[in-house]
């Protein structure tokens, strides 16, 4: 879904299938945001019609480029020549478009960072005061709550965070060893004690989950009590995953809603979008 300064564009189709986009009652300001919640490549097209609109319409005008989820964020790197450096085509094609500013939130590594232009990345502190805050209401969490990193990578993203040094929280991490080629985890390991404690894991983005069930699962084998998830990019795709089962070891996922589209997901009662 793409917005122009707050007011959604309206996409449908000729009978060919092009797009036939219509830019009806959407006002060009002399500072432009547009907010593209992705939804699919198509909308490709549809931000570079966005973008054409705008300049034709006033040419000294600003855009801006709300960006929440980045696409192929996870396509950071290739091992072999190949493979398809996703990201980095992605990259260029924003650059292309010459945005002013573009704003993402919780870039899944830095080197989105570095091959996008005029990037900022908005974080997450927002989310975990709102999510943090919720939880104390609760009960107190700082006393039973470890704050678990499912990786090294999110453990070194995260664990500074003012927020956390406020409640004054201690934290573990998990070590996994992955094969590349098919992403199945090898091993996974956790640092740190787990156990009698409430376990709030957070981390960027949530797929079909099998990092966060296994996780969970070592978790629990570690005398872990109540499992929580923080995901700020959660797809669709986590409906053929297990993490929503019966016996899944998260208790509940909170996310917002930068990428999740589904109804049924948006209102399973085991998810929980914050911030919207």
């Amino acid at each position: 879904m793409i917005e122009i300064n707050n007011i959604c564009v309206s996409i449908g189709n000729f009978p060919d299938g092009t797009q036939n986009i219509s830019f009806k009652n959407i006002e060009v300001l002399k500072y432009n945001i547009i907010k593209w919640n992705y939804e699919g490549d198509n909308e490709i097209f549809t931000l570079m019609c966005c973008v054409d609109y705008i300049r034709r319409v006033n040419k000294s005008s600003t855009i801006s480029l709300y960006l929440p989820y980045i696409p192929n964020a996870r396509m950071d790197r290739i091992k072999d020549v190949t493979e398809n450096f996703s990201l980095k085509v992605f990259a260029k094609f924003i650059n292309s478009l010459n945005f002013d500013n573009v704003f993402v939130k919780n870039a899944h590594s830095n080197v989105s960072l570095a091959l996008i232009d005029n990037v900022e990345d908005v974080g997450i502190e927002s989310d975990l005061e709102f999510l943090l805050l919720d939880l104390f209401r609760q009960n107190d969490v700082a006393d039973k709550t470890i704050i678990f990193f499912p990786d090294e990578g999110a453990c070194k993203r995260y664990s500074e965070l003012p927020v956390f040094s406020i409640y004054n929280f201690s934290f573990a991490f998990g070590i996994k060893k992955r094969d590349w080629k098919t992403g199945e985890i090898l091993d996974y390991n956790v640092v740190g004690d787990v156990n009698g404690k409430d376990v709030l894991i957070i981390d960027d983005i949530c797929s079909a989950g099998g990092t966060f069930y296994n996780a969970g699962l070592k978790l629990k084998d570690l005398g872990a009590k109540k499992i929580d998830l923080y995901i700020t990019h959660c797809e669709n795709n986590i409906s053929n995953g297990k993490l929503l089962s019966a016996n899944s070891p998260i208790n509940k996922i909170y996310t917002t809603k930068t990428i999740i589209s589904n109804p049924d997901l948006i209102n399973n009662s085991k998810i929980e979008i914050i911030n919207e």
